[in-house]
């Protein structure tokens, strides 16, 4: 238990210590009531409606972080996933890689050393964590996409903005306002067609056997 307890609160498993049980804790705040599971949701569609109006106002510098976070869950295939429920996964993986090193490897180390290599296990330990986090929460992303209700037909028409780096033929993500809190879909482009994030397009038509919608850009649907 000694060795358990040192190579946790000593660097760098501390790191990823201090990650978990942020985590731990706000689990334990949503089990009694005080945060629902997709409160971080909200305060990151918060930033949504605030990025794209700034995109409007041809202010990208301020739509930057919200809509590169949402186009990372996107191309991760866990854009239907609460934040939190990723990060704790994405932080366990992380913790788990790293206490493991630091105590078959980093421990036997002198002081310099440990902390150098300390530092590269810390970075390095995302990298395989990001893509087990992915491989892991994929099928709970597909089951949560059979929860949700049909979307209105009225949806379709409405014009939106690109929070992926692209949307091409095989897939992206867009944010509409059905106003509500807005709405985070999969969207994808015609053959030969290619947008970019901040891009406005417009809801053409749903495939409900992708889950998919097809969108065409703003000023081609306003020429029609």
């Amino acid at each position: 238990m000694t060795d358990f307890l040192q190579t946790c609160l000593t660097f760098p498993t501390v790191v990823y210590s201090i990650l978990l049980a942020f985590c731990v804790v706000y689990w334990l705040l949503a089990m009694t009531g005080l945060f629902h599971v997709d409160a971080l949701d909200g305060v990151l569609m918060g930033d949504m409606h605030a990025a794209h109006a700034g995109l409007a106002h041809g202010d990208a510098g301020d739509a930057g972080d919200p809509a590169m976070t949402a186009g990372v869950l996107a191309r991760l295939g866990l854009g239907r996933v609460p934040i939190m429920i990723v990060l704790t996964v994405l932080f366990f993986i992380s913790w788990l890689g790293t206490y493991f090193v630091h105590l078959l490897v980093l421990s036997q180390l002198s002081e310099n050393p440990r902390i150098l290599l300390g530092a590269a296990t810390v970075v390095g330990a995302l990298i395989p964590s990001v893509l087990l986090t992915s491989m892991l929460l994929r099928p709970v992303s597909r089951w949560l996409a059979t929860l949700q209700p049909p979307l209105a037909s009225s949806i379709l028409g409405h014009a939106g903005t690109v929070i992926s780096p692209t949307v091409d033929a095989q897939g992206g993500r867009a944010a509409f306002d059905d106003g509500g809190a807005g709405l985070l879909l999969q969207v994808r482009a015609a053959p030969g067609k290619t947008f970019v994030r901040g891009d406005r397009v417009v809801l053409l038509a749903h495939d409900a056997l992708a889950n998919a919608h097809t969108v065409i850009s703003e000023t081609d649907f306003n020429q029609r």
